[in-house]
């Protein structure tokens, strides 16, 4: 799956969705942001043989909204992505956010 994949999966769940952030305004809740923080390469042999992109997906919404991370978790299961989730609560933003640690 390539990152341009990945955005479409995404927003076939009707939220809105960017990379790192929304340029001119933050949309309505709930909304998706995702980053990729980092790469794993497997190399031997001095050759770099596959490449994989750690992605995280996070969910905000401003209550615990257990219809939305319903949406992303079987959209995550029904196309055989693993995940990773674990949340907070942005108290100077007073928002939750859900992220979701995968790997494509």
């Amino acid at each position: 799956m390539t990152i341009a994949e990945l955005f479409a999966l995404l927003k076939s769940t009707g939220y809105p969705v960017s990379f790192s952030h929304f340029k001119n305004q933050t949309p309505s809740i709930p909304y998706i942001i995702y980053t990729t923080p980092s790469d794993s390469i497997t190399y031997a042999d001095n050759t770099n043989y596959f490449k994989m992109i750690d992605v995280d997906i996070e969910l905000y919404t401003d209550k615990k909204d257990l219809q939305a991370e319903e949406t992303i978790e079987n959209l995550l299961d029904e196309n055989g992505i693993t995940y990773t989730p674990y949340q907070v609560f942005i108290e100077s933003e007073g928002l939750h956010m859900k992220t979701y640690e995968i790997r494509i």
